[in-house]
């Protein structure tokens, strides 16, 4: 009995174990990992992150969770674009930027999406001190909303009590844009020297 289930044991782990190894072959490999992270608008995101002073490869791990760098993607509630940006956000980064007036339907151009999405985020991650946990809450859930669950305790803030934050869409949002990042970091090292953009980011 105790050598079935020794067996039993050995088939399941196996293939799973096989399975892992072959998924970190294929990202470790830089050319095939490419293929499933690639890097569309690689030139545009490279020209506005480094502007406005963010991790191109951030922006780009942004880009891939927030619409699959799909120009004409919309949400349900209405967000426009690569970076998926609500009217209201793109009209007030725009002012601030001197652009004039923008249209919602103009928040699928690219070029224009690109820069004032990347603007947002790094304003984002000032209005965090840096940290790059609060700074993608506040992205996707809202600054006004992450410094309540900050004042009321409901969200220590930190990467490793992600479980805390409220609101499950932003919880599962952070974590994969975390995971998209390393995935970039790792494909992608000549657009950086370390994961911290340059020393002034931390992760809670």
């Amino acid at each position: 009995m105790a050598g079935s289930r020794g067996d039993g044991f050995v088939r399941q782990v196996l293939p799973a174990l096989a399975m892992g190894l072959v998924v970190l072959a294929v990202l470790y490999w830089r050319p095939v990992g490419r293929l499933i992270y690639p890097f569309p608008y690689r030139a545009t995101v490279e020209r506005w992150a480094s502007e406005y002073g963010v991790d191109a490869r951030l922006v780009a791990a942004v880009v891939r969770v927030e619409s699959r760098y799909v120009p004409s993607a919309r949400s349900s509630k209405g967000a426009r674009g690569l970076m998926q940006l609500m009217p209201d956000t793109g009209a007030w980064v725009a002012e601030r930027l001197g652009l004039g007036p923008v249209e919602p339907d103009e928040l699928e151009d690219p070029e224009l999406n690109l820069r004032l999405g990347t603007w947002y985020l790094a304003y984002q991650i000032r209005a965090f001190n840096g940290d790059l946990t609060l700074a993608l809450a506040a992205y996707n859930g809202g600054g006004a909303n992450v410094r309540r669950w900050l004042e009321e305790e409901r969200w220590t803030g930190s990467v490793d009590d992600l479980h805390q934050i409220p609101f499950p869409e932003t919880r599962a949002y952070v974590q994969r844009v975390l995971a998209a990042y390393d995935r970039y970091c790792l494909l992608y090292p000549e657009l950086g020297a370390s994961k911290d953009g340059g020393g002034w980011w931390t992760r809670g």
